[in-house]
């Protein structure tokens, strides 16, 4: 097994009334198992661009009578394209996503812009390319390369979990001050 989202997630101390933003949330991997975690008063929002993927996961979450699970067409390439507020979300997801992501620089200024002060973003990504499976050599992004990229977004390294799967790694970054490079964009916000 290359990662286990369930194991994984129950690292990141997620508590009940805690809102989620599963970045990139794919079938929901993390997005069903964090709706468990954060209870009917917690919220989780599992944003993805493919329709279709979502549209399962709805059902997956009605299926489960998981009323805090909202999906959200949105870009995690723009700054508001989560369509979440400013400062609202107490943990972001960032699942095998950053290393198929063109524009990490904005990525991050829009992860930076929808977290709390003190948020936090957990990043599980590739370390290496497999046998054909996961992204083309050129495109991972090492550990090293990931902690630069968040560092100029105003984040600060806070875990680091070498055990998170097979060819995969796993950081806990927190916000760590106001990034002077992302503006704020409020309109059509969830939140």
């Amino acid at each position: 097994m290359f990662t286990n989202p369930q194991k994984n997630i129950e690292r990141l101390q997620i508590l009940p009334g805690m809102k989620v933003a599963d970045l990139g949330s794919g079938p929901g991997e993390y997005s069903l198992p964090a709706s468990l975690m954060v209870g009917e008063s917690g919220r989780v929002y599992a944003i993805d661009v493919q329709k279709e993927i979502l549209s399962d996961l709805k059902f997956r979450a009605r299926e489960r009578h998981l009323s805090n699970l909202e999906v959200i067409w949105g870009d995690v390439e723009k700054v508001g394209g989560t369509r979440l507020a400013d400062n609202s979300i107490d943990i972001a997801i960032a699942s095998n996503i950053l290393f198929q992501v063109q524009d990490k620089e904005t990525f991050l200024s829009e992860v930076h812009r929808i977290l709390k002060e003190g948020g936090r973003v957990f990043l599980i990504d590739w370390l290496d390319s497999f046998g054909g499976l996961g992204p083309e050599e050129k495109s991972v992004i090492s550990p090293e390369k990931a902690k630069e990229l968040f560092a100029r977004q105003g984040f600060v390294l806070d875990r680091v979990f070498s055990d998170i799967g097979d060819h995969h790694y796993g950081l806990v970054f927190k916000k760590s001050d106001t990034n002077p490079r992302m503006g704020t964009n409020d309109t059509n916000n969830v939140l």
